[in-house]
């Protein structure tokens, strides 16, 4: 038996090499100004839009020509070029941002690319704030003590929380900077707290946690990575479950149980969000996985098969096609393997145009809440 079984292991490897092509990035040209000695990077779909991913450092021919060599497997990857920070991303000429560029790799190839300008050379215009009057910062410092650091923490509070005397549901949102203002956001905000502001139906209270910055993908993935190291997500969901919902229900009038406590995010926030719910099914009573990385954490798909019995409560997968081959992919995945192992009550969400990025997230919430708020 033994001989057979290494043969089918070995046709796997040789199947796994040759579906992964090789891909050649070639900076042909760079601004006049650009300095020679300046690091660039990669930053896509492939590796959490790290802007200072040491594996996707641009290299150097001797006559100091950048270079990076990929091996993907094909389809369609987003990405954007970075000098290690998104404050130094290429943009256009005049400092207009440009669309996430895309590699769709057929085949090995070649691909040469133009680099018109770097967002710092521009002064930064500043931002002016779009949160609603209902917004408010807890405190810019919570301290997180499963991870000992601290975060910003915001809240929004429905129009007639001061006079009404009611007890509200909350939605728990991670990607703080993102939700509720446009000056704090990296490419718009989600405008939750507009929308809110303006809709019909019943209010809740939303409490964002701002992301790490660096830390971001450890913190929002609960498994260890080869390629971004320790996973932090278990510590940091307990923090939402054992620390800040505490508080939350102590300083503010919540309905506390777990029928009207939520969660939600996107991309690792997505992730993370599927990974509350799992571990603490009596704290989260319905989850926004909107684009979730799972290709980060796979561990995912057997902690649904560990957990997933425990779990009743609404979940909302949202994905679009033009996030990554492995997306819609592996939503489905999560989603099916829920289905067999849990009762809880799900519905999937899957736009042919749907891109990732705040944008379309914002038009996306509105749906997720008019359905999660159906009891």
């Amino acid at each position: 038996m033994l001989k057979p079984l290494l043969t089918s292991i070995a046709l796997l490897f040789c199947f796994t090499l040759m579906s992964q092509k090789t891909t050649r990035i070639v900076i042909i040209s760079l601004p006049t100004y650009h300095a020679s000695g300046s690091d660039i990077y990669m930053a896509g779909s492939f590796n959490g839009w790290n802007p200072q991913d040491a594996k996707y450092k641009f290299l150097k021919t001797d006559k100091g020509n950048y270079y990076l060599d990929l091996s993907f497997a094909e389809g369609k990857h987003e990405y954007k070029l970075t000098r290690g920070g998104w404050d130094k991303v290429e943009c256009n000429k005049g400092g207009s941002g440009i669309a996430n560029r895309v590699l769709i790799v057929p085949a090995d190839t070649t691909i040469g690319l133009n680099i018109e300008e770097w967002t710092d050379r521009f002064p930064s215009k500043p931002k002016v704030s779009t949160a609603s009057k209902n917004v408010r910062i807890i405190d810019t410092s919570f301290v997180i003590p499963q991870l000992k650091r601290t975060r910003r923490v915001w809240i929004y509070l429905p129009e007639d929380y001061a006079t009404s005397g009611k007890r509200y549901p909350v939605l728990y949102m991670h990607d703080g900077q993102n939700v509720f203002d446009d000056a704090t956001s990296y490419s718009g905000e989600w405008g939750v707290d507009e929308f809110l502001d303006s809709t019909t139906r019943d209010k809740c209270i939303v409490v964002a946690v701002d992301h790490g910055g660096a830390k971001r993908i450890n913190e929002y993935c609960p498994y260890d990575m080869k390629q971004f190291g320790k996973g932090e997500g278990s510590m940091y969901v307990d923090f939402l479950a054992k620390t800040l919902k505490p508080y939350i229900d102590k300083q503010y009038r919540t309905v506390k149980d777990r029928k009207n406590t939520f969660v939600a995010g996107s991309s690792m926030g997505g992730l993370i969000s599927m990974y509350a719910v799992l571990k603490y099914p009596s704290v989260f009573g319905g989850a926004g996985v909107f684009s979730p990385a799972f290709w980060v954490g796979p561990g995912i798909f057997d902690d649904i098969k560990k957990r997933g019995k425990a779990v009743r409560g609404r979940i909302y997968f949202y994905g679009g096609k033009q996030e990554g081959e492995a997306m819609v992919p592996d939503m489905l995945k999560a989603f099916q393997l829920m289905n067999k192992y849990s009762t809880s009550k799900m519905t999937t969400i899957i736009r042919d145009e749907g891109k990732h990025n705040e944008a379309r997230w914002r038009m996306e919430f509105p749906l997720f809440y008019e359905w999660i708020s159906q009891q």
